[in-house]
């Protein structure tokens, strides 16, 4: 995950504008540069290699089968979470066990060292509507989440129509929203010491915006948000 995002500025990148991918078994949509799978069998992605990337899978909707060349086999449901550290190298496989669709967010970020040695886990980390952020990952590893080769956090929030959150208290630098279902208003204030007044942005399903992390504050305007938050560093 790259950003040219300059100080200050925000990148709002509508959900009709990211990458489209379409086979007959898949329909996928990415928000940054994404490549390199081998051919996919017919309902998932038969044996293919990686290495070298952090690999977070967030699970909203069906089942996902994982298998991999360390051994690990296990089957992610709603509101699992999984983590892959591809290090020097390793093999696995995705599919779809199930008869129903199956829905979810992967999130691929570059290590801050190569070569490391590859590790799998995998937890469930429900976020519960109406209530605050899920920590998914963390440096830190607070309130069981996990953590990858990267100081990068990621949360994730299910406001009820018509309530508030406030962000999270990020570290300076770049942020990334990215809206899984519903829509909500996020307004941004001033950067201390900056001449930007307040920002408000209203977001939609598959939406995303990048911006330079400062408190901010969402509104849901639609009973099914669900969205998560990146601390970029």
């Amino acid at each position: 995950m790259n950003s040219t995002i300059l100080p200050g500025a925000l990148h709002h990148r509508a959900a009709d504008d990211r990458f489209h991918s379409r086979l007959d078994w898949l329909d996928s949509r990415h928000s940054f540069s994404f490549a390199g799978h081998d051919d996919p069998a017919w309902r998932g992605f038969g044996l293919h290699p990686h290495r070298d990337m952090e690999i977070v899978t967030v699970m909203v909707a069906g089942q996902l089968e994982h298998r991999d060349s360390m051994g690990h086999g296990a089957v992610l449901h709603s509101d699992e979470v999984q983590r892959m550290s591809a290090g020097t190298g390793l093999m696995h496989s995705e599919h779809n066990p199930g008869p129903d669709p199956c829905r979810l967010l992967q999130i691929w970020i570059e290590p801050l060292q190569q070569g490391l040695s590859p590790s799998y886990e995998q937890t469930r980390l429900p976020c519960g509507t109406g209530g605050g952020w899920t920590r998914l990952i963390d440096p830190q590893r607070r309130e069981g989440s996990m953590a990858i080769a990267r100081g990068v956090q990621i949360w994730r929030a299910r406001p009820a129509a018509g309530h508030g959150l406030d962000l999270p208290q990020a570290r300076p630098g770049l942020a990334w929203l990215q809206v899984i279902d519903g829509r909500f208003e996020l307004t941004l204030s001033p950067l201390p010491g900056g001449d930007r007044a307040p920002l408000t942005v209203a977001l939609g399903p598959g939406d995303g915006l990048g911006f330079t992390a400062s408190p901010g504050r969402l509104q849901a305007t639609s009973d099914d948000v669900d969205l998560l938050l990146f601390d970029l560093g």
